[in-house]
């Protein structure tokens, strides 16, 4: 592994007895937290605080996109801690940073909205994008002007590869699941060289429950590969809830475990006329990963593999017969989960393939249909994606080399060879390349430091730019949580684990500290601002931290970063995941840090599944717990959770989905619970909750729901009342059980 010159590897550094290495904070390349004088111990961070708005820790940037020619870099962004996200513009050569937009200041300070969601660069300089659903253009001179007013839910802009045309989505699925009903969503693009009014020109069709999902550009701009779904046939749900003092009802397509899933049709359309072919599909189930128009538009691949992810096969399209040709396929009984890309090497020689075939994801080389993937890359790491510089003929990827928690960025020859890293300070990168790879976007933070945008030059040795300053001058005033990473032993087979740990304010190793396990769930270990992203947890940590808590997640079996048989190692929900949660336990009880007497667990979602069996099947290591959104029946779990729990056949059903499922087993419980869900959730749904609830009562237990009216799945998103309600409670249930302080 070679590392460009001059960029700084992570220091190592001592740590307090039973602990692995801590990854240090990144070095004066990257935002640094000053160290700052403590606050009193009467300050314990409380939750209103940080929560409140403008927020304490900044407004992250987001959607950062390079000019063509890669002088400018536009981004969404607010610089004063807000909500609501206004679109900026970096130059490069000037190294100026200014606004063109001013959105946010014709709303209150304390408004819900994120703002501008979408950007793309337009000829002349102008850019577009999209806000609450419509799209406009602004120029250098920061006047907006709405264009295509008739279409009202725009979202998946893009601009072609030549830039004359922009295409966009109108309509279809408006919720992140894809789960809500919808009237279907059709692509359509912008000429950009036409005269007169801007027009948008429908060139692939939406219909009822019908949309396109998703859309990739041909390298000339004449032609546009797209993946239609197709919903029709797929379950549909009404949701009834109360909000606001109504009874209201939402209509969704929801399958469950054996139900019809959406179909997926491949196609491409010529922009010009309109016209489409379509791939031919041996079934028309099976998801598509990714694909990709080779650079003269007449081949086209796609990654698939049939629903439960079993068989992985790449298949070459001739766009002109819709036929298709097997060009990769690997067969693996046992496989849950997927991480597979694939893109067209330089010069359409062959294809580049993401895999996990040997142990770890990496990257291999095939220059023909049926041959044997040469290797790329090699390590006991594994990569999470890559982007293709065919000018230059590299690759980039990112990857954990460095630590299994951090996500780095790297680059190898297309035939091989040496790897450069070329991002610095552990933490997780998140590049965009400029058009000619000469420079990098790079949205870096880690476990000190929140989210800021930076400018690295990837032709020389130099330290990246820093673009955004997001945290209120408040933050450098405050004791932050130290987070260190450790390691140890499945007590069931022996298999490592590695976790995050968060330590109490003005830890003493000389003390046990009540332990809070979570949030639980799988890919937990991140370091990044905040650990798991998924929910604002990031200020309840620092909160239950402060307020003397041990925080700890855990990579449990399922999650990636630790190879192929860490990833696929979880065959039933509640199983294996459960025990590495109490592995983790179990390490810190014999290093004399936590009080196995004081230990709490809490998740959302899949982690609100493993908190209820954490309590019911662990019920002497668990004191409390709290279940945010739990799936307690996975009879009722989306489709694709079958990848784990199986099929709903056999002989081993309907008693395998019983023993995955925490509805069934509510008499183990003993400590306290609290469970909190939104009475609006489309993923889990609240009947759920109730239904087991009902067994609780029956079997004569305690527990405390937390209802939240009109919420959806990401109950603690949903407004800064519900964030700052839901979290107050779940301090205030953890100090009544675990007494942090003593």
């Amino acid at each position: 592994m070679k590392m460009l010159r001059g960029w700084r590897l992570p220091v190592v550094t001592a740590c307090a007895a039973g602990l692995v290495p801590l990854m240090s904070a990144p070095g004066a390349a990257f935002a640094q937290v000053p160290a700052a004088a403590a606050p009193a111990a009467s300050d314990p961070l409380p939750i209103d605080m940080l929560y409140a708005l403008p927020s304490i820790a900044g407004t992250s940037p987001e959607a950062y996109v390079w000019s063509p020619d890669g002088k400018e870099v536009a981004f969404v962004w607010n610089d004063k801690g807000l909500r609501f996200r206004d679109l900026w513009v970096y130059s490069t050569v000037t190294g100026e940073k200014r606004r063109l937009t001013d959105e946010a200041a014709k709303l209150p300070a304390d408004n819900w909205r994120q703002g501008i969601a979408q950007v793309e660069w337009l000829p002349g300089g102008r850019l577009a994008y999209v806000l609450g659903g419509r799209l406009y253009t602004v120029g250098a001179d920061g006047a907006s002007t709405p264009i295509a007013d008739a279409h009202r839910h725009v979202h998946d802009l893009r601009r072609s590869p030549d830039g004359r045309y922009l295409a966009f989505v109108d309509g279809g699925p408006t919720d992140p699941s894809g789960h809500m009903y919808n009237p279907g969503g059709g692509l359509w693009v912008i000429d950009l060289a036409a005269r007169g009014p801007v027009v948008a020109r429908q060139v692939a069709a939406g219909g009822d429950r019908i949309n396109v999902d998703r859309y990739r550009w041909a390298a000339d701009g004449r032609s546009i590969a797209f993946v239609e779904m197709d919903s029709s046939a797929v379950r549909l749900y009404d949701l009834h809830y109360q909000l606001d003092d109504e009874e209201r009802m939402e209509r969704m397509t929801r399958p469950f475990p054996g139900d019809p899933t959406p179909k997926y049709r491949l196609g491409v359309v010529t922009v010009a006329d309109g016209a489409t072919r379509w791939m031919d599909r041996a079934n028309p189930f099976d998801p598509i990963w990714n694909f990709g128009l080779s650079s003269n538009g007449r081949a086209l691949f796609a990654n698939t593999s049939d629903f439960l992810l079993k068989h992985h096969a790449v298949l070459v399209y001739d766009v002109a017969s819709g036929k298709g040709q097997s060009f990769y396929s690997h067969h693996d009984p046992d496989r849950s989960d997927q991480n597979w890309q694939v893109e067209w090497a330089p010069g359409d020689k062959g294809l580049v393939i993401l895999t996990d075939v040997d142990g770890y994801s990496q990257l291999y080389l095939q220059g023909r249909a049926g041959e044997k993937p040469r290797r790329l890359t090699t390590g006991k790491w594994d990569i999470a994606s890559f982007t293709v510089d065919a000018a230059h003929g590299r690759l980039y990827f990112i990857a954990n080399e460095s630590h299994v928690a951090d996500r780095q960025f790297y680059r190898v020859p297309v035939g091989g060879g040496k790897v450069e890293r070329l991002s610095s300070g552990a933490g997780t990168h998140q590049p965009v390349y400029a058009p000619d790879f000469s420079r990098a976007a790079d949205r870096f933070s880690n476990d000190n430091a929140p989210p800021e945008l930076y400018l690295a030059d990837l032709r020389r040795v130099a330290e990246p730019t820093r673009v955004t300053r997001s945290p209120l001058p408040a933050f450098d005033q405050q004791q932050w949580a130290t987070v260190r990473y450790i390691t140890f032993p499945s007590h069931v087979d022996g298999a490592p684990l590695v976790a995050r740990l968060t330590l109490p304010r003005n830890y003493d190793p000389a003390k046990r500290y009540p332990l809070i396990v979570g949030s639980v769930y799988r890919d937990a270990v991140r370091n990044q601002w905040g650990g798991r992203t998924a929910h604002p947890t990031w200020g309840l940590d620092q909160t239950l931290a402060a307020r003397g808590y041990m925080l700890l997640n855990v990579n449990i079996r399922g999650s990636w970063g630790q190879g192929r048989a860490h990833s696929q190692g979880l065959d039933a929900y509640g199983s294996l995941d459960v025990e590495d949660l109490e592995s983790g336990v179990r390490h810190l009880v014999a290093q004399g840090m936590a009080d196995p007497k004081r230990v709490g667990i809490w998740g959302s979602s899949y982690g609100g599944l493993m908190t209820l069996m954490s309590l019911y099947r662990k019920p002497d290591l668990y004191a409390v717990g709290i279940a945010g959104a739990p799936a307690t029946n996975v009879w009722h779990a989306e489709p694709e959770q079958m990848r784990v729990m199986g099929e709903p056949t056999g002989a081993d059903f309907p008693g395998r989905y019983e023993q995955q499922s925490p509805l069934y087993h509510t008499k183990g419980l003993k400590a306290p619970l609290m469970i909190i869900h939104g009475t609006k959730d489309r993923i889990v749904l609240y009947a759920d909750t109730q239904a087991m609830m009902q067994r609780l009562i029956k079997d004569g237990k305690t527990f405390e729901l937390v209802a939240l009216p009109g919420s959806d799945h990401s109950w603690d998103t949903q407004s800064q009342d519900y964030t700052l309600f839901s979290f107050n409670k779940m301090v205030e249930f953890f100090d009544r059980y675990l007494t942090p302080g003593q």
